[in-house]
């Protein structure tokens, strides 16, 4: 892993950090002068037309004789990896495109054209991979927007967008980012975590799952709250395979993420605006529109303003179980930020009734976060008991509590049971659900 960021100047007007290394540069300002020349020996219109394996050939001669013409350590290039980085170029996302393919990268972070961080398993790292220079960059981004029917330049300097493979794309230029261009690419996991890996890699502990897999099947609204990054789509994804198969889900999100393993699914996806300003479809309306669709459960991937109104009446008119994530720090935290959701409405409501309604359609919180050495852990399961005296009375049913870091620099800590019997146990025993006496009982689960 690279670490040294320190920054030396690299010609007339030009700054190069001192991790990149000159002949990587060189490479990819040969293969920008390669795309050029593809560019002027071809209509690039026809190229959804040409034959991938033919204009692979093409661009292999045309490399061998942009090495030929060279002279020293230019002429020394790889001829082959010219020929692929260039393709990659043509069909794919350049110099990411083989960060993209590593299975192992679950965010590809662009700072500038050379400086590229990923995340592999809940750490970052300084790769070796880098862009010609700016415009490289830019260009890269502008088609990568153009791809997906966006835009993006100084009249919209900004992109949030979806990939064809379910990726996220994040794209900001100037005058935005003052340092230059930077783009953020958070990798789709095809195959999801399931409670089984969750388990496996120490999220969660067997107790917890036993009592929100019946929270689940007995229709109790929950949402799941933590930070960016922290697991919130991952644990709420694969608590969905609780959901009773009979039943109907409507998902709404702003960029699809959730993927369930069931077949009575409708998934939507908000709009953006168009270049006149017009055609924008807001998470607000998709949850207005899915009453009318007849669900069983409503689940929106992220609240994050005004539709948290509608997502409320929803869950206290007969939508019961749906479920939702929150960016919060804490249960304490989660609630007042849905509070804060609520007075964007602009509804003239008081902020009594406003945590009456909150209590009513949300009975858990389930906090997630990522720890030191990017492991994620439950850090909580909490009940929303009620409103008493003005005030949400929430009682702590599990817990998670780090007790220092290891060697290798990862958090360590342990689960432990409150002790906390939560009131909902009458809910699911009313649904059939009976659940092992000792269960609650106050200690420790599991350490690390």
């Amino acid at each position: 892993m690279i670490s040294n960021l320190d920054y030396a100047t690299s010609g007339p007007g030009d700054v190069l950090p001192e991790h990149v290394d000159p002949s990587e540069r060189q490479f990819q300002q040969a293969k920008v002068t390669l795309q050029q020349q593809l560019v002027e020996s071809l209509d690039l219109s026809e190229i959804g037309r040409v034959d991938r394996g033919q204009l692979q050939a093409h661009v292999r001669t045309m490399a061998g004789e942009l090495c030929g013409s060279k002279k020293g350590s230019a002429g020394q290039l790889d001829r082959e990896r010219l020929t692929t980085e260039v393709m990659d170029e043509v069909y794919g996302l350049g110099p990411l495109e083989k960060l993209m393919r590593d299975p192992t990268v679950s965010d590809v972070l662009v700072n500038g054209p050379y400086t590229v961080f990923v995340e592999r398993f809940g750490r970052l790292e300084l790769t070796d991979v880098i862009f010609a220079d700016t415009d490289h960059l830019v260009r890269i981004i502008k088609r990568i927007v153009a791809r997906l029917g966006r835009r993006i330049d100084e009249v919209s300097p900004m992109v949030d967008a979806r990939l064809p493979d379910g990726s996220r794309v994040n794209a900001v230029i100037p005058p935005l980012s003052i340092d230059g261009p930077a783009l953020s690419i958070r990798r789709f996991n095809v195959e999801r975590l399931q409670i089984d890996g969750l388990l496996e890699n120490g999220t969660i502990v067997p107790e917890m799952v036993q009592f929100l897999a019946a929270v689940v099947e007995a229709k109790i609204g929950f949402a799941v709250s933590g930070g960016s990054g922290a697991g919130k789509t991952t644990l709420l994804n694969a608590l969905s395979a609780y959901v009773p198969a009979e039943e109907r889900i409507v998902t709404i999100e702003d960029s699809a993420e959730l993927k369930f393993r069931r077949k009575h699914l409708v998934r939507m996806e908000t709009r953006p605006a168009n270049t006149e300003g017009a055609g924008e479809v807001t998470q607000r309306d998709l949850v207005r529109n899915s009453l009318r669709m007849r669900p069983d459960r409503i689940i929106v991937g992220e609240v994050r303003g005004s539709e948290v109104w509608d997502m409320l009446q929803a869950m206290n008119t007969g939508h019961e179980g749906s479920m939702t994530t929150i960016h919060a720090n804490s249960a304490h935290d989660a609630l007042a930020r849905l509070e804060m959701m609520v007075q964007m409405t602009g509804f003239e409501l008081s902020v009594p009734v406003i945590r009456q309604y909150i209590a009513a359609g949300i009975k858990l919180i389930v906090h997630v976060a990522r720890l030191k050495g990017g492991v994620r852990r439950v850090m909580g399961v909490s009940e929303i008991v009620g409103v008493q005296d003005g005030a949400y009375r929430i009682e702590d049913v599990f817990g998670y509590e780090q007790l220092d870091v290891s060697e290798e620099g990862t958090a360590r800590g342990r689960f432990y049971a409150t002790g906390y019997r939560p009131a909902c146990l009458g809910r699911l025993q009313t649904a059939g659900i009976r659940l092992p006496d000792d269960l609650f009982g106050q200690r420790q689960l599991s350490g690390e």
